[in-house]
């Protein structure tokens, strides 16, 4: 099973890339002319990352998977509607237990869309519809497009977090223009980007790393990290853990109350329960000042790393559950 795990979902290698890249921002920030070039090249990336992700969603197939339109409704208000409602409750929560400089980007990590790749990956190993997780997750990430920029400008006013029109027109330039072309691009080269799927995932992946160097560097360079004690990320830890357990936990009390099948609660529990690294990230990069950045990031990354170890564990167990129940009904 692990090795089914690590084949489905190749997460490994990137936590190690992403993990250093924050030690070599630790040790050798980008400054000066270096941080500018950087700053251009993590624009130019985020721009061609969304410019694939329009050329690899189909339309037609999205809108054929929306039928089953009661699990999917499901997914959206979990992913934009609860996760939002909890980030802006948890700022009612003392500085003890979530310190201040920490709750932007505690209530943005619930803004961002849900994951597509592991999502799915998850849903595989526990024998849920893959189908349906295919079209759940493509769509959240469809919407969280849209949906996460409208979402920070909407909340984001109650918190000493500048978001300017500047930032409205980043937004469109760097995410739905290039998205919007890669869709209209979709008749000439979706197969091209179908047949290097593997090759083109370097893109996906060096595009948020280059957005974490540059939010860690710049975190360095600014004294941003010295306000972040290690008992800060401990309490930190513990609050993605708590979000992530309560998330679940409603999920699969939705799951039974909406009297989904087992495959589709399947998909409620792993699309709806889980945040997107590589959407978040480059969409952060876009709306929050470099100055900004480093903090607002670092729950998400938290939140990222903690529920893949969780879901890994869920998703195993549910699926030895699955099999062997079928088992026992065809013998």
């Amino acid at each position: 099973m692990s090795s089914r795990l690590r084949r489905l979902i190749p997460m490994d290698s990137f936590v190690v890339a992403i993990l250093a890249v924050v030690v070599l921002a630790s040790f050798l920030p980008a400054s000066g002319r270096g941080a500018e070039a950087l700053e251009w090249a993590t624009k130019l990336a985020i721009a061609l990352l969304f410019f694939l992700y329009g050329a690899r969603l189909s339309p037609a197939q999205a809108w054929a998977g929306l039928k089953n339109w009661k699990l999917h409704l499901a997914v959206v208000c979990f992913t934009f509607v609860l996760f939002p409602a909890l980030g802006l409750c948890a700022g009612l929560l003392p500085e003890a237990v979530l310190p201040p400089e920490l709750r932007p980007g505690f209530l943005y990590l619930t803004l961002t869309p849900s994951t597509v790749q592991s999502s799915i990956a998850f849903c595989v190993i526990a024998g849920g519809d893959v189908a349906a997780a295919v079209i759940a997750a493509s769509l959240s990430s469809l919407l969280g497009v849209f949906l996460t920029p409208a979402l920070v400008m909407l909340v984001f006013g109650a918190h000493d977090v500048a978001i300017s029109w500047g930032s409205v027109l980043d937004v469109v330039t760097q995410l739905l223009v290039p998205f919007l072309v890669g869709q209209l691009a979709r008749r000439w080269i979706a197969d091209w980007v179908k047949e290097r799927a593997r090759q083109l995932k370097l893109v996906d992946q060096g595009s948020i790393l280059l957005v974490v160097y540059s939010a860690f560097s710049l975190g360095v360079t600014e004294g941003v990290w010295r306000r972040v004690s290690m008992a800060d990320l401990a309490v930190l830890s513990l609050d993605c853990i708590a979000l992530l357990a309560l998330v679940l936990g409603i999920t699969t009390l939705a799951g039974r109350l909406l009297r989904l099948s087992y495959g589709e609660r399947v998909v409620l529990l792993f699309c709806g329960s889980k945040k997107s690294l590589a959407a978040g990230l480059p969409i952060a990069g876009v709306l929050f000042g470099p100055d900004q950045l480093g903090l607002i990031s670092l729950p998400l990354l938290l939140f990222h790393q903690i529920q893949l170890l969780v879901c890994t564990v869920i998703a195993g167990r549910l699926g030895k559950k699955h099999h062997a129940a079928q088992a026992a009904v065809s013998g």
